[in-house]
This record gives C-alpha cells, sequence and structure tokens, in this order.
C-alpha cells in the first residue's frame, strides 16, 4: 500500500544524532532513500549501515552546512545516485545561549551562520532540482525558541524565528510549486546542549531535558506526516514539544 514516502528521495542535514537520525531511520524504514549529510563521517558511515542493514537505501555526504558548496554536493549526490530530490531537510542546528550584554559575538556568528545561513545554503541548494522536477518540499527544523521569547535565547531565538519568516515567504512565494513546512521543537532528547559554553545554563538545559524531554521521534513522525500528504496539500507550521512544556 503506497505511504506518501516510498521511493521519494529526502537529503537530511545534521542526520549523525538526534533529530536528524531519528527522521532518516523512520522514513528509511517507510521506503524513503535517504541522504544523509552532516559533520560526522564516522557517524554518518554508522547509520547508513544501519539502514542498509535492515534493508533500507541510503548514502551519505560529508557536509558543514556552513559552506555552501557542501550543499550542492548534497542535492547533487542525491540527483545523480537517485534521479530527484523530493524532499530537502534543513535539520543541522547549534546554539550558544548566553546573556545579550555578555557579547558573544563568536557564538552569535557561528549560531547566523550555522541555523540561518545553512538554512538558506539548503534551500539554494534545492530549489534548482525542485525547479527542473517542477515539484519539491522543503522541511526546516526550526524551534519552539522565538515563539516564546525567554532570557539567554535572543539570538538563539532569533535565528530560528528568521528561519520561520523566511519559510512563510517562500511558501507564498512557490505558487504551490513546491511545499514548505516548519517544524518546530520544544525540548528533545537529544545533544543540544553539547555547545552550551556558560555552564550554568547548560546544566539547566541538561536538567530539563532530563526531567521532560520527549522522543526524537516524535519530531521524525511529524517530518513523515507532512511528507506523506497529498501533492496538493502543504503543511505550514507544527509545534511539536512535551506537553508539559510551559
Amino acid at each position: 500500500m503506497e505511504n506518501g514516502i516510498d521511493g521519494k528521495v529526502v537529503a537530511i542535514t545534521g542526520a549523525s544524532s538526534g533529530i536528524g537520525e531519528a527522521i532518516a531511520l523512520l522514513l528509511a524504514n517507510r521506503g524513503a532513500k535517504v541522504v544523509l549529510g552532516a559533520r560526522r563521517s564516522d557517524r554518518l558511515a554508522e547509520l547508513e549501515a544501519r539502514i542498509r542493514s535492515a534493508g533500507g537505501d541510503a548514502v551519505h555526504v560529508l557536509t558543514d552546512v556552513k559552506r555552501r558548496g557542501d550543499l550542492v554536493r548534497l542535492v547533487d549526490v542525491a540527483c545523480e545516485r537517485y534521479g530527484k530530490l523530493d524532499v530537502m531537510i534543513n535539520n543541522a542546528g547549534m546554539s550558544q545561549l548566553s546573556r545579550i550584554d555578555e557579547l558573544d559575538v563568536e557564538g552569535w556568528e557561528e549560531m547566523i551562520d550555522v541555523n540561518l545561513k545553512g538554512v538558506l545554503y539548503g534551500i539554494a541548494a534545492a530549489i534548482p532540482a525542485f525547479q527542473k522536477q517542477g515539484s519539491g518540499h522543503i522541511i526546516n527544523i526550526i524551534s519552539t525558541s522565538g515563539i516564546k521569547i525567554v532570557p539567554m535565547q535572543g539570538v538563539y531565538a532569533g535565528t530560528k524565528n528568521a528561519v520561520r519568516t523566511i519559510s512563510e515567504a517562500m511558501r507564498q512565494e512557490s505558487g504551490g510549486r513546491w511545499r514548505v513546512t516548519g517544524i518546530s521543537p520544544g525540548f528533545v532528547q537529544t545533544e543540544f546542549a553539547n555547545t552550551i559554553k556558560d555552564l550554568s545554563m547548560k546544566a539547566a538545559v541538561l536538567d530539563k531535558m532530563g526531567s521532560i524531554a520527549i522522543s526524537p521521534d516524535a519530531i521524525a513522525r511529524a517530518v513523515a506526516f507532512a511528507i506523506e500528504q497529498p501533492a496538493d496539500v502543504e503543511l505550514g507550521d507544527m509545534v511539536i514539544r512535551p506537553a508539559i512544556q510551559d
């Protein structure tokens, strides 16, 4: 029975762990051909092997979303190997949470490069393939940060709200040629806190994750739900968070 996912070619950034890994495993299990992109080649190779051993179809491409050429190569591999690209999932992201007056300019720049420019690079790589095909689907993994503004997350939330705005503009501009979906996870059991330099903030995030975080599988199911809709149906914005999250 056709499930709306079987046979689709899906590229995923940040695929080596957490949400990206969960998305790759679920979509491959439902018959998608997944093109895995991330910076950690050892983890990518392991994930590709897991998918293949379970009967799925996958290929991995070393991808740093701060490099536009890496995203172009990710899409090129999808098209060369499978003949098309149906879905581009811009999932890679990072956080440096701090007060704005602490002036972590380096952290700001890294978040802008990964969370904002990385998404734009992914869009720029995918659109030519979509234009050639006449169809496609962009899925941007955003965040509940920015929906609710809180201290210590000002710049991080700013990058996420920028992606939210870009997604909506792109949706309107597409005129139905391609679909655009924004998915905003809340607290999810991932390695999100690993890059946080502020030790007190890192401890607080880890504590929150330990007490209320949901599985990355919940986000993967939302992604699958968006993809499997009929071609004339678009899911715009979804917020997926723990029921207990305020």
